[in-house]
């Protein structure tokens, strides 16, 4: 689905690619021993490394270093067996050292592509130019006094993976798709927490607009977005921009902009720097980094199912349409969940229940897979009782609903409630005689020509049974004796 902007003098497409930086799940920071935990007190898990005091060296932590090779990895990208740290210069208050140690001609992990997955059922496969290593700055806070900004060094130093993108996004649905996909590989990595709201993932969207086919215009460089409704909105704004400035007879300036949610648009920070403005160069204090064969292999072997891999299975062993496929492995935790009850079970019931009721009671409550009083062993139970004719599904929907609320075992609702079903043909039998004898206006109806009518009777049935009588039986006696 080509998404595409209508201006005065025709067809505008837009360009995109995307930086994103994702904090790596690790115990401490890159090049020191601080603590790197979310929501500690400000300045709290700051060590003399990170506050750039004169003399301190960095020393690379070998983890974090471990956690790129498995991203990279799970990006099916190349591992660089040599990698270079350098440092890149430039100002700021909470950047202590006046320049962040980072990687550029030479990062650890090089090019590889992720596949998504777009609303119209269609996939499409995005490159990775580069994932690199580099430290966060810290953090500026400018809303605790009047006329002063403070500065919390709790962040600087923390280890952050850079993941680019090829400028091969062309919609806001594939960008949101992207970062999507993105985030879920992490999380299914263990390697970043994909917490956006929390800063530890952050988007930077390099924008750009041209006639279909003509090369690249100029982009524009929106920092830190931080939500999929953000990009999204973003790039709307941004690409109608450009548009506007060129077909007015301006020219777009190469920039970084900011997108200010409240306005629902984008303001210009500063213009954009290139490379040579950062004078890279190798940080002496580090050696190049090399790789063994044999360590990467080890790290390949501890990869898990990744989220694709599961997607296909799940399909084909369980016959699963591509959307639900698609929502079941978008948190790790979900498609586990979702494996224990289909286990020698039948895989399309197993997907329902747990997409349609589980999911459907979890959304409205605001809560997640994990957070669910029924256990995946307890759905999965309940199957089996509709399967084994213990219970109507219909019945099972009022267990369900108790299980939700109580935690118990379906088994135990059952018999506590008396809700097993009536399977006796006898039983079942008399109460179809009952409702054919009480309603023989609709019984002459039903014979010459009304065959609606036979869920009537089916309903009637079923009421008088209190939802118990078996629903195959019920329809076999009464096509039985209607038609005499």
């Amino acid at each position: 689905m080509t998404y595409q902007i209508q201006g005065e003098q025709g067809t505008w497409e837009v360009v995109i690619g995307m930086e994103v930086h994702a904090q790596v799940i690790a115990e401490s920071k890159l090049f020191s021993g601080a603590a790197a935990s979310f929501g500690a007190e400000p300045n709290s898990q700051v060590s003399l490394v990170d506050a750039a005091m004169p003399g301190m060296l960095p020393v690379l932590n070998e983890y974090c270093v471990e956690q790129a090779i498995r991203t990279g990895l799970g990006l099916n990208a190349k591992i660089n067996k040599t990698s270079v740290f350098e440092r890149k210069n430039y100002f700021y208050p909470d950047l202590p050292q006046g320049y962040q140690i980072s990687q550029f001609l030479h990062p650890i992990v090089g090019k590889g592509e992720i596949e998504i997955d777009l609303p119209d059922g269609t996939t499409k496969t995005i490159g990775i130019t580069r994932l690199h290593l580099e430290q966060d700055a810290g953090k500026s806070v400018h809303d605790q006094h009047p006329t002063k900004s403070y500065v919390d060094l709790n962040r600087s130093g923390c280890a952050l993976m850079e993941i680019v993108s090829e400028p091969d996004i062309r919609s806001p649905d594939e960008a949101t798709a992207y970062l999507s996909k993105l985030r879920m590989i992490l999380r299914y990595l263990d390697t970043c927490d994909g917490n956006m709201e929390e800063g530890s993932m952050r988007a930077d969207v390099n924008i750009s607009v041209r006639k279909p086919g003509a090369g690249y215009g100029t982009r524009c460089e929106v920092k830190n977005v931080n939500s999929l409704k953000a990009v999204q909105q973003a790039i709307e704004y941004e690409a109608q921009r450009q548009v506007e400035i060129i077909e007015g007879g301006g020219k777009i300036d190469q920039e970084t902009r900011l997108w200010d949610p409240a306005k629902g648009e984008t303001r210009s920070m500063r213009s954009k720097e290139e490379a040579h403005d950062y004078r890279y160069f190798p940080d002496p204090d580090l050696l190049p980094l090399h790789l063994a064969d044999s360590w990467i292999e080890r790290v390949r072997e501890t990869l898990p199912e990744l989220p694709d891999q599961k997607k296909h299975r799940f399909m084909k062993d369980f016959g699963l349409s591509a959307y639900d496929a698609n929502v079941l492995i978008a948190e790790r935790a979900r498609a586990d969940y979702f494996e224990i009850v289909a286990k020698g079970r039948d895989g399309k019931m197993a997907a329902n229940w747990v997409l349609n009721e589980l999911l459907g009671a979890l959304n409205k409550d605001g809560k997640s897979i994990t957070d669910s009083v029924i256990a995946a062993g307890q759905l999965g139970a309940l199957i089996d009782l509709i399967s084994d004719n213990t219970i109507s599904g219909k019945i099972a929907k009022d267990v369900f609903a108790e299980m939700y609320k109580s935690g118990k075992d379906p088994a135990e609702i059952v018999e506590e409630k008396g809700l097993k079903q009536v399977t006796d043909t006898g039983a079942i039998e008399k109460i179809v005689d009952e409702v054919i004898a009480e309603n023989p206006d609709n019984v002459a109806a039903y014979r010459s020509g009304k065959d609606k009518l036979f869920g009537f009777f089916v309903g009637q049935v079923m009421k008088k049974s209190q939802g118990k009588a078996n629903p195959n039986i019920i329809n076999e006696l009464l096509k039985k004796k209607l038609s005499l």
